[in-house]
């Protein structure tokens, strides 16, 4: 995943050291570069997203067990 990422990412430098204007090489940066790319990694990052959540439920989980080793009845 990070290969295309990083590949669209040179492709845009390119593109944009090559315009005409600073400005029109900020816009290619921010519109076909930093936006796109956002988007890409959000998407395809989903898995990696979800694991780190499941490990985090599982952490707050293993803690609150350990906290709670009192009875709640006498």
């Amino acid at each position: 995943m990070y290969i295309v990422a990083i590949g669209w990412a040179y492709v845009i430098l390119m593109m944009a050291i090559t315009a005409s204007s600073i400005g029109k090489a900020l816009a290619i940066l921010i519109f076909l570069g930093v936006l796109p790319l956002a988007l890409f990694v959000y998407a395809f990052d989903r898995p990696g997203r979800r694991r780190r959540s499941v490990a985090v439920a599982d952490e707050v989980a293993d803690q609150g067990d350990a906290a709670d080793s009192q009875p709640d009845q006498r």
